[in-house]
C-alpha cells in the first residue's frame, strides 16, 4: 500500500515568477478513478455558509486554478477557490476562533458512486488556507436541498476525519468506506480557503433507472461504465472517452503521443454490467491533423472463463477507417454480448468518445441490482 503523502503548514509567499514552481503535490493512486465531483457529470456546490472572498462554485472547475498577484476587488483579493472570511472569537478577552469553528460546503457529486479518494487542493492559498479539513457522506435524493440534507433524520458517514493540510498544496486523502455515496459535506477549520475538490471513485448507478431506459450507452461513465487500462494517457485522459456529451475542444478526448514504431494504442473498458451490445459510435470531434487513423472495436465476455464467458476478444468492429472530427456511427450485424470492451486505434492519434448501445442481459441486471444494495442503494 503506497503511503499517501502530507503536506502541512503554510507555504512560502508569492515571490513571482511561476506560482507553481513551488507547489506541493504528490501521485495519488486513487486518481485513477474517475472524478465523481465533476461539473460534466452534474456535480454542484449547492450551499456554502460563508463565501466572503471567493465564490464555491470554484471548487469544481475543472482547469487548474490560477493566480493573478494584481487581481484585487473590493473585497479583497480575488482568489481562484472557495474562500470564506476570517473567523473572530467571541470576546476581546478570547479574540480566537473556538475549537469546533468551520465552515461547510455542501457538494452533490455528479454521479453517485463509492469514493476511493479525495484531493483538497489549496493552490495558491498560502497563509490563508485552512488548518485542516474533514469531509463526510451521505446518501440522498439527487434533488435534495440543501436544508433538508442539514436536516436532524440525514445520516452523515465520515470519509476524511479532521486532518491537518498544507497551503499551496494537493492534500490527498484515501478512502476505505464501501458505500454509494451522492453527496458530501466538505468543512474547513476554522476558515480560509481551498482552491479546487476532486472526488475520485467508481460510479453505481440506479438499476431502476437503466432498466426504465433500455437501451441506453453500456459503457457510459454516468451509467456506470469505467476505463480499466489505456496504452497511452500522454496528452488527456482516456476516461475522457466516456464522459457525457460531445467533446467541446481537443483536450476533451483522448489523444497520444506520436509513435514511432510499428505498434497502435487501445483503452480497455469494463461496461456497465454484462450487456448486449447493437450499435456503436466512434466520435473524432476536434481531433482534426490528430485523430486516429483506423480504429476497431472488440468485446470480451467475463474474465478469462468466469461469469459465465470464456474470457475471449472477440471482434464487434474491424479496423475501419476514421475520418477527422466526426462523428462515426455503425449498427452491428448481430448484437455481441460482454462484460468488458476495447478500442484499438492505429497507430496512435485520437478519439473524443465511444459510445456503446445496448442492454443489459438478466443476469447482467441482476448483478447490478445486488451490487447496489450491498452498498446501500
Amino acid at each position: 500500500m503506497t503511503a499517501i503523502p502530507r503536506f502541512t503548514g503554510d507555504a512560502h509567499p508569492y515571490a513571482g515568477g511561476d506560482p507553481y514552481a513551488d507547489y506541493r503535490t504528490a501521485d495519488f493512486p486513487f486518481t485513477r478513478y474517475a472524478n465523481l465531483a465533476d461539473r460534466r457529470l452534474g456535480a454542484g456546490v449547492i450551499a456554502a455558509n460563508d463565501e466572503f472572498f471567493a465564490q464555491r462554485e470554484n471548487l469544481l472547475v475543472p482547469e487548474r486554478p490560477v493566480f493573478d498577484p494584481e487581481h484585487f476587488g473590493h473585497k479583497g483579493k480575488i482568489m481562484d477557490g472557495w474562500e470564506t472570511r476570517r473567523r473572530r472569537g467571541a470576546s476581546a478577552d478570547h479574540p480566537w476562533p473556538a475549537a469546533d469553528d468551520h465552515d461547510w460546503a455542501l457538494v452533490r457529486l455528479g454521479a453517485p458512486g463509492v469514493v476511493r479518494g479525495v484531493v483538497v487542493d489549496t493552490a495558491h492559498f498560502r497563509g490563508n488556507h485552512p488548518q485542516a479539513v474533514s469531509i463526510e457522506a451521505t446518501s440522498a435524493p439527487d434533488a435534495a436541498a440543501p436544508e433538508e440534507l442539514l436536516g436532524p433524520d440525514v445520516q452523515w458517514t465520515t470519509l476524511v476525519p479532521r486532518t491537518p493540510v498544507g497551503g499551496h498544496a494537493a492534500n490527498g486523502f484515501a478512502v476505505s468506506l464501501e458505500r454509494r455515496v451522492t453527496h458530501l459535506r466538505v468543512r474547513q477549520h476554522p476558515d480560509g480557503g481551498i482552491a479546487r475538490l476532486r472526488v475520485y471513485g467508481e460510479v453505481v448507478p440506479d438499476p431502476a433507472w437503466l432498466a426504465a431506459l433500455g437501451t441506453f450507452d453500456v459503457v457510459a461513465l454516468e451509467n456506470g461504465g469505467q476505463v480499466e487500462d489505456a496504452s497511452d494517457r500522454f496528452y488527456s485522459p482516456a476516461t475522457n472517452t466516456i464522459q457525457p456529451g460531445r467533446s467541446r475542444k481537443m483536450d476533451d478526448g483522448w489523444e497520444t503521443r506520436r509513435r514511432r514504431d510499428q505498434g497502435h494504442d487501445w483503452i480497455r473498458y469494463r461496461l456497465a454490467a454484462r450487456a448486449e451490445i447493437r450499435a456503436l459510435e466512434i466520435d473524432t470531434a476536434y481531433l482534426k491533423g490528430n485523430s486516429a487513423g483506423w480504429a476497431s472495436v472488440s468485446v470480451r465476455d467475463g474474465e478469462h472463463g468466469a461469469d459465465g464467458g470464456d474470457g475471449a476478444w472477440r471482434e464487434a468492429l474491424p479496423r475501419t477507417r476514421l475520418q477527422p472530427d466526426t462523428n462515426h456511427r455503425f449498427v452491428l450485424p448481430e448484437p455481441v454480448v460482454g462484460t468488458h470492451a476495447r478500442v484499438d486505434i492505429y497507430p496512435d492519434g485520437g478519439i473524443s468518445r465511444l459510445r456503446l448501445f445496448g442492454a443489459l442481459t438478466d443476469d447482467g441486471a441482476r448483478r447490478l441490482t445486488a451490487r447496489h444494495q450491498e452498498l446501500g442503494g
